[in-house]
């Protein structure tokens, strides 16, 4: 019987393994692909703040951000500027193979080609039952986390209840023309609820995207179509990937024997639907939660109840404040938007808030209390008439 299973080997699953084998645990890691490093539906963007604190290999990384242009409906720029690396494209399935390969080498072990078809947690182990090669095994463990990523059907006959808020994201892969900078583009027509984005990669290739609740597809093949026609890209005939990601978390990411992490968990920035460097967080405090448990031999949920008071005390507000921030969006019409956008400009709080260095790029919940800290731009939201309070404490 192996101390803890894995199911799981994204980033979230990868790291809590490198935690709890390193830690002197017998870990196993159960993953569906077929290899390690396989192409993720994933723009990639993390913070330079997530590749200091996880020591990220300069290897997997394909681009510096500094500068992104934010763009209104009308083509009303706003240009978020530092001097310095503010964000870092990573190449997200080199970032799962090294993550995984860091487990490896404190002695977890990874077992590919296997879903999992069933899972019983039981009062002495957990049973964790995988299809391989046409065979059903059984994998025994002390514990298990699940790091499945989000829609697993794992959870839902945990009894931890249900993430019914989510978007579809979409992207691809194109060849550009001109364009070194990431764009951002704000607008309800061409992506009514969230954003669509352009990231360069390369000199010549960037991921274009979008993400929302209904007909991703009919958007994006507009998106591209625009795109193709302002010059930015030289082809429309791409083939994207798509994948559903959380805008809230889990009722609860904890039981007997069993902890919930990243996606799986809905550990997701509402804001831009990065889950990454959140789901690192929180995977190190489930780990650090489920070795104390281990080593004392308590694995009730009582005992795991702590992860989830930890995860929450280090993201739980941010969450809440972006989620608020992400339904006030999604109500937002197009001229409001261009509204806020001309605020922004005329006061020149682009000025004062994207060079200022006290604010961070992950933690968007800080950018957002100081925006409605400006009566000017507060005035305007209450003038639209829709609800927007956050509680500070």
């Amino acid at each position: 019987m192996y101390d803890a299973v894995v199911v799981g080997g994204g980033p979230a699953g990868s790291y809590a393994a490198y935690k709890l084998a390193g830690m002197g645990h017998d870990v196993i890691v159960l993953d569906k692909k077929e290899k390690l490093g396989e192409p993720v539906c994933c723009t990639g963007i993390i913070s330079k703040e997530c590749v200091d604190s996880f020591a990220i290999d300069n290897s997997v990384i394909l681009n510096q951000v500094s500068n992104i242009k934010l763009f209104s409906s009308t083509g009303n720029l706003i240009r978020f500027s530092r001097q310095n690396t503010q964000a870092c494209i990573v190449d997200r399935g080199a970032l799962d193979k090294m993550l995984a390969e860091r487990a490896q080498n404190e002695g977890a072990k990874y077992v590919l080609n296997s879903p999992v078809s069933d899972m019983k947690i039981e009062n002495n182990g957990v049973k964790v039952k995988i299809n391989r090669q046409e065979e059903e095994l059984i994998v025994e463990a002390r514990v298990v986390v699940v790091a499945a990523g989000f829609g697993a059907r794992l959870i839902s006959g945990l009894g931890l209840g249900k993430i019914n808020d989510f978007i579809m994201g979409a992207q691809a892969t194109v060849e550009t023309v001109g364009i070194d900078e990431t764009e951002v583009y704000f607008s309800q027509e061409r992506a009514p609820g969230f954003f669509a984005w352009l990231v360069p990669i390369s000199p010549a290739t960037a991921l274009v995207g979008l993400a929302l609740h209904s007909s991703t597809s009919f958007y994006m093949r507009k998106l591209l179509a625009s795109l193709l026609e302002e010059g930015k890209i030289a082809s429309d005939k791409i083939k994207p990937c798509y994948r559903a990601i959380p805008l809230s978390p889990l009722s609860r990411t904890y039981g007997q024997r069993l902890v919930v992490v990243g996606d799986s968990a809905g550990q997701v920035k509402p804001t831009t639907g990065g889950g990454v460097y959140f789901g690192l967080l929180c995977a190190d405090i489930a780990a650090s939660n489920l070795h104390r448990a281990l080593e004392s031999g308590d694995l009730s949920a009582k005992s795991l109840s702590g992860y989830e008071r930890e995860w929450k005390k280090l993201i739980g507000r941010e969450l809440k404040i972006c989620y608020y921030a992400r339904k006030f969006y999604e109500r937002l019409s197009d001229k409001q938007i261009d509204r806020i956008f001309n605020i922004i400009k005329s006061r020149d709080l682009e000025e004062v808030l994207f060079k200022d260095n006290d604010l961070p790029f992950d933690w968007h919940g800080e950018i957002i209390l100081k925006l409605l800290g400006y009566k000017m731009l507060s005035g305007a939201i209450k003038a639209m008439k829709i609800p927007f309070r956050i509680r500070r404490d």
